[in-house]
């Protein structure tokens, strides 16, 4: 990422030692209501919504110099729900909190922050300390307990929730690795693994019995950068199977207990001659699709380790970088058999997964950064570099809604209340929060 110069040696520490007297913590009952308010979805926008607009415009999005002297036409249309601007740098990561209201921001800062989605203005939880370099992933275990946060310098911190997640303290942390590309954690139990950019993969316990980080597997099969991985669902807990993905255009499906590879498979061997470099992965169940950074598309049995289909995303491209897939996400509606993905030219391609063949082709402006579908539904959230996030139903291709408001790109974003909001990480450095309904 670019990022990685941003701020180094920077000393973010300074002016939070006493932050429980500075800013506004979430109260515990609070806290406690949301959880289990069912009708957490009646909050509308305030009625003095053009004043917040107005003052996000304002503030911090170009704060350099006199803006008679800015030579970039910049758009100040905004149409968000409230921002969150305590970030002094490109906002890369942002995921919610699966039972309370509140997310993670991770930034070029060297730091995360916790904030509160159901209020406005948010509601600053706290801060997360220690990290040397931008903060680029994370996540929290199922059952809300555990939050993982990982940056550019090999450092992972794990806390643990205290009175209802209004405190999080230190559990443990990691440092393996020079770099850390990535986090995935385990959809059901208290799992995590991370890649590195020599091509190491590991997977970590939370174990809460011995109160410590445990060592499950570390995995050496890749050569050049490991750019993702997913937990493939077992029968019980006795199984635990990770795919990962790398620069070198091999796929490795890894037996995390036994550290055994289950499966390898090799860009000239099973890919026919394609080396193409994997930089995404999403699975369906049992099925694996992998995207390309030269726009190869394949979609793997992940019980045979078998290559049912390889696609071409695009032709007549001249410049190869546009080709590049940095989104997949499969629809998990029974009845609309799509997956979609996402290219650096701001293609939105949806695919047949009965058939495998092109559906649709939603244009953007510029690149696409992530796509997601609202839980099992066909509506589809989509990022881009534009600044833009879209709402598409998928099934006709029909835009629902385009949020606007940041300067630069947006870098990922949190869907929230079963699609009803989505919170944005912006590269200038703020959050926005918008209803999408």
């Amino acid at each position: 990422m670019s990022a990685q110069e941003h701020h180094n040696g920077s000393d973010n520490t300074q002016g939070h030692e006493d932050q429980s007297n500075q800013e506004e913590f979430i109260d515990v009952n609070e806290v406690g209501e949301e959880v289990y308010d069912e009708d957490e979805g009646d909050i509308q926008p305030d009625d003095d919504d053009d004043e917040e607009e107005e003052e996000i415009d304002t503030t911090g999005y170009n704060d350099e110099g006199d803006h008679e002297h800015e030579t970039l036409e910049i758009d100040m249309s905004n149409n968000s729900w409230f921002y969150f601007d305590k970030h002094q740098d490109s906002v890369f990561t942002i995921f919610s909190h699966p039972k309370l209201p509140m997310v993670v921001t991770g930034g070029g800062d060297n730091v995360a922050y916790l904030w509160t989605t159901h209020s406005q203005p948010p509601k600053f939880v706290g801060e997360i300390q220690g990290h040397g370099e931008s903060v680029i992933s994370g996540g929290f275990t199922n059952d809300g307990k555990y939050l993982i946060t990982a940056d550019m310098d090999g450092l992972l911190q794990v806390f643990k929730a205290s009175k209802g997640g209004e405190k999080w303290t230190k559990f443990g942390e990691l440092n393996e690795v020079s770099e850390v590309l990535f986090v995935t954690v385990h959809p059901e139990l208290n799992y995590f693994a991370f890649g590195a950019n020599e091509g190491s993969v590991w997977v970590y316990q939370i174990d809460e019995e011995s109160k410590s980080l445990v060592q499950i597997m570390s995995g050496f099969s890749h050569t050049l950068e490991c750019n993702g991985a997913v937990f493939i669902p077992g029968k019980d807990e006795n199984e635990l199977t990770l795919v990962s993905i790398s620069e070198d255009g091999t796929v490795v499906n890894w037996n995390c207990f036994t550290g055994a590879v289950n499966y390898k498979l090799q860009p000239h061997d099973d890919f026919k001659g394609v080396e193409s470099p994997w930089v995404t992965i999403k699975h369906h169940g049992h099925v694996i699709a992998i995207g390309g950074r030269d726009g190869q598309l394949s979609i793997i049995n992940n019980d045979t380790g078998k290559i049912l289909t390889s696609v071409k995303t695009l032709d007549n491209v001249e410049d190869v970088a546009e080709l590049s897939i940095e989104a997949l996400c499969w629809c998990k509606n029974k009845t609309v058999n799509l997956l979609a993905v996402g290219l650096v030219s701001g293609d939105v391609l949806l695919f047949d997964t009965q058939q495998w063949r092109l559906r649709k082709n939603l244009k953007v402006d510029d690149a696409i950064t992530k796509l997601e579908f609202i839980n099992d539904t066909p509506y589809l959230i989509g990022s881009s570099m534009n600044g833009k996030i879209y709402k598409w139903d998928a099934r006709t291709g029909e835009e629902l809604f385009v949020g606007v408001g940041h300067n630069m790109g947006i870098l990922d974003f949190a869907i929230l209340e079963n699609g009803r909001k989505v919170a944005t990480a912006g590269d200038e450095g703020v959050s926005l929060l918008f209803v999408t309904e």
